[in-house]
């Protein structure tokens, strides 16, 4: 991969060499490389850890410029992009309903299912996982498996503005309808979110379960369940409720998956 990264990292420096046929090629190459799986923007480790992969999020910024305008046309459909669609489904074992759309540099693990959503360039999707209708998966998001993004989910991409870190969902996560996951949060394996919790890098995620509230920020621990909350801030012009997410109990690690994604939200009283 070094003889990747290296012109990636220049033509990251110096945007001119974006001109060039061996930077096109190399840029080209990556995200044939993400939209196989062999690549991945995040990826994690041994220690249960997450390494981010600078380098292969500068190739995905540096493919739209070398990209030009296009129309696709689908049927009745018609589209005017930078970017190609992801095809092939079948020989994947993907099942895509439509109008669910895939760009082209995502990877799609087979055993996906993709309800009327969308994925974006650069995003790593889990077998089991169902991206539910209208839900979207930002550019290099990173989602396990056996994961339920519900209806109307919004996980943040690192396009606009570059950020560090992709935002992460590890696996066997239940993700709420109308939850926002933005600004590299990585929510923990097996967490649940109840329906609208919002998330980004500054929100206080509170946990009340025991005697004495513990505040974290950027990432819900493993197992976690999850509501949205508020706590008063004091403003010049008063006192107001400003929004938080409050981490209500956890789900039992010897109740099956599956059954404990709805279970725990029945049981805590969380709407789905």
């Amino acid at each position: 991969m070094q003889d990747l990264r290296s012109p990636i990292e220049a033509a990251w420096d110096h945007r001119e060499l974006l001109q060039e046929s061996p930077t096109q090629r190399a840029i080209d190459a990556v995200i044939e490389e993400l939209d196989k799986g062999r690549l991945r923007v995040a990826e994690p480790t041994e220690s249960g850890d997450w390494q981010v992969n600078d380098w292969v999020k500068k190739a995905v910024v540096l493919y739209f410029p070398i990209r030009k305008m296009e129309t696709i046309e689908l049927g009745p459909f018609e589209f005017h992009d930078k970017m190609a669609l992801k095809r092939d489904y079948a020989s994947q074992g993907v099942r895509v309903v439509p109008q669910a759309v895939a760009r082209y540099g995502a990877y799609l693990e087979s055993g996906v299912i993709m309800m009327p959503s969308y994925v974006n360039i650069g995003a790593w999707v889990g077998s089991g996982t169902m991206v539910d209708t209208w839900a979207t998966v930002g550019s290099c998001a990173q989602v396990g498996r056996n994961v339920h993004l519900s209806g109307g989910v919004g996980l943040g991409g690192v396009l606009e503005p570059l950020q560090a870190t992709p935002t992460i969902i590890e696996d066997d996560c239940f993700i709420g309808s109308r939850c926002i996951v933005v600004e590299g949060v990585r929510v923990r394996k097996e967490a649940v979110l109840g329906a609208n919790v919002v998330l980004t890098q500054s929100t206080r995620i509170i946990d009340v379960t025991g005697s004495e509230p513990v505040t974290h920020r950027g990432e819900v621990p493993e197992r976690s369940v999850v509501i949205p909350g508020s706590y008063t801030k004091s403003f010049p012009a008063g006192d107001y409720q400003v929004s938080c997410a409050l981490i209500i109990g956890q789900r039992k690690a010897s109740t099956d998956k599956k059954t404990s994604l709805n279970g725990a939200l029945r049981e805590y009283g969380v709407a789905v």
